[in-house]
C-alpha cells in the first residue's frame, strides 16, 4: 500500500476519499482552488495545496498544476474522485508517467470507454445488448435525419464523448433532431474537446439501472448488485436506490451477467459501473456506458454490502488483496442528492449557508461537502450533500428517509429538500413503478 494519496477533486467526494485514506493510515493530500479554501475537505486533509483560482480550467482541470502538487508533496498515488479529470485517459497516463499510482482502471480502458460509439461497438461484439443506433459518428444534421429514419423515432442525441448527461437531447421529428444535433455537437466540442455525435433509439418510459462491478488484475470481474438511477432532471441523477425496485430476480441475473461480460470485454481492473437503459414493458435492457470511476451514488452499494469501495479502489491500485468472499447485498438503501437549487424550477442558486442541521439515527449516512457558514459559489456543481438511508427493506428505508428529510435543515439559500420530500409522497415513487420521466411529470416539463 502506498503511504500517501493526492485527492484530485473537491467537496463531498474529496472528503469521502480523505476519510478512508486516513482510516487506512494513508496520508491524504488535498488540492483546492481560491474559492474552496475554507471548505471542510481542505481542513480534513493531512496536507493541502492551492492549485489555482476558482475557474475549474485553471485549477481542478489544470493537469500541470495537479501534477506539480503531487510532485511537491511527494504523493505516491492520485485518486481523481468523480467529474473533473476522473475519466481523462491522458491524465491517468500522465500520473503513471510521473511515477505515481493511478487509483482507477488502466488509461487504455478509460480511453476505449470514453468514446460512446466505440464503447457501443465493443459491447455489441461482446454480446452485451445495445440499443439500435449508429456505429460511426454522425457527421452532419442531414445525415442525422437519414439515420433517425432508419433507426426510428424517437431518438436520443448525445455527444460521443463525455458523461453525466451534458449535451443530450431527445428528438421526435426531424426539426427537433436538427436542433438537438447542434446542441450535442456544440456541447461535445466545448466540454470534451470532441464534436462527434451519437444517435440511439429512445426508449420511452425507460428505467436507468446500473450494476456495480469490480475487476481484478487476473481478469476476473464480479458484481456488487444493481442500483436504480431513474429519478433524474435534465438527465442528471437526483435519487438512487439499491436494489432497483423495477428489476425481478430473473431480470437481475441477466443484467448482472451482461455487466460481467462488459467488464471482461475490456479487461476491466478496479471499481466501475455498467449502466443500462431498461424497457419495463418488454424487459429488454440496453448498454448505455461503462463508467470508469467511482459513482456519486456508490454509497448505496456500500450500505447494502458493507464494503468500503474507496478502500477497495486503493487496494486494487496498490496490488493488495481485497477481503473475500464478495458479500451478497442485504436490505435496501436510498440516496438523495441535496442541491443548492430552487425546489420548483430545480435550477441552481448559490449563496451562504446560515443554518446546517443534519439528521442522525440508525441507518442514516450523510456525505457532505459543506457546513454552516460556508458559501456555495457558482463555479462548481451545486451538490451540497448526499443523504443516504438503509433499512431492512424498501418500505423501512423510505420510512427512515422521510424522517431524515424532515430533520435535515439548511437555511440561507434555497435547496431541493422540499422537492425530495414531495418525491417521497408521489405515488409512482412510493410504489416503485417510476421511470426517467418522473421528475418532468411532477414539474410539468418536457425533456
Amino acid at each position: 500500500m502506498f503511504e500517501s494519496v493526492l485527492v484530485a477533486n473537491r467537496g463531498e467526494i474529496a472528503g469521502r476519499i480523505i476519510h478512508t485514506a486516513r482510516a487506512m493510515g494513508v496520508k491524504a493530500i488535498a488540492v483546492y482552488s481560491d474559492a474552496d479554501a475554507g471548505l471542510p475537505f481542505v481542513a480534513e486533509a493531512d496536507e493541502a495545496v492551492l492549485i489555482g483560482p476558482a475557474d475549474p480550467a485553471r485549477s481542478y482541470l489544470n493537469v500541470p498544476a495537479v501534477l506539480e502538487a503531487a510532485r511537491r508533496t511527494n504523493a505516491q498515488a492520485v485518486h481523481p474522485g468523480y467529474g473533473f479529470l476522473a475519466e481523462s485517459a491522458a491524465f491517468a497516463r500522465a500520473v503513471g508517467e510521473h511515477g505515481r499510482v493511478w487509483v482507477g482502471p488502466p488509461p487504455l480502458v478509460i480511453a476505449r470507454m470514453s468514446d460512446k460509439i466505440n464503447a457501443r461497438n465493443l459491447m455489441k461484439e461482446a454480446g452485451v445488448p445495445v440499443a439500435p443506433g449508429v456505429w460511426e459518428p454522425v457527421p452532419d444534421a442531414g445525415t442525422a435525419v437519414e439515420e433517425a429514419e432508419r433507426i426510428g423515432y424517437p431518438v436520443m442525441v448525445k455527444p460521443a464523448a463525455g458523461a453525466g448527461g451534458a449535451g443530450m437531447g431527445a428528438a421526435r421529428d426531424a426539426a427537433e433532431l436538427r436542433a438537438a444535433f447542434e446542441t450535442a455537437r456544440t456541447a461535445g466540442a466545448r466540454l470534451f474537446g470532441q464534436d462527434d455525435v451519437l444517435l440511439e433509439r429512445l426508449v420511452d418510459g425507460a428505467r436507468h439501472v446500473e450494476v456495480q462491478i469490480v475487476g481484478f488484475g487476473d481478469g476476473t470481474v464480479v458484481t456488487l448488485g444493481d442500483r436504480d438511477c431513474s429519478v433524474q432532471r435534465r438527465y442528471q441523477k437526483v435519487v438512487e436506490e439499491a436494489p432497483s425496485p423495477g428489476v425481478d430476480p430473473a431480470l437481475r441475473e441477466r443484467m448482472l451477467a451482461a455487466a460481467v461480460r462488459a467488464g471482461e470485454a475490456v479487461g476491466y481492473r478496479g471499481v466501475g459501473t455498467v449502466e443500462f437503459l431498461l424497457d419495463p414493458a418488454t424487459q429488454e435492457f440496453f448498454f448505455l456506458e461503462l463508467s470508469t470511476r467511482l459513482q456519486v451514488e456508490h454509497a448505496v452499494t456500500e450500505m447494502v454490502t458493507g464494503i468500503d469501495l474507496v478502500e477497495w479502489q486503493f487496494r486494487l491500485a496498490a496490488g493488495d488483496p481485497v477481503p473475500a468472499p464478495v458479500p451478497e447485498p442485504r436490505g435496501h438503501a436510498v440516496e438523495f442528492r441535496v442541491y443548492a437549487e430552487d425546489p420548483q424550477s430545480l435550477l441552481p442558486v448559490p449563496g451562504e449557508i446560515k443554518v446546517w442541521e443534519e439528521p442522525v439515527g440508525d441507518g442514516i449516512r450523510i456525505d457532505a461537502g459543506y457546513v454552516e457558514g460556508d458559501t456555495v459559489t457558482p463555479h462548481y456543481a451545486m451538490l451540497l450533500a448526499k443523504l443516504c438511508v438503509h433499512g431492512d427493506d424498501r418500505a423501512h428505508a423510505l420510512e427512515r428517509a422521510r424522517a431524515a428529510l424532515d430533520a435535515f435543515r439548511i437555511d440561507g439559500l434555497p435547496t431541493n429538500l422540499p422537492f425530495l420530500r414531495e418525491l417521497l409522497d408521489h405515488p409512482e415513487f412510493a410504489g416503485g413503478a417510476y421511470d426517467t420521466g418522473l421528475v418532468d411529470r411532477m414539474r410539468g416539463a418536457r425533456r
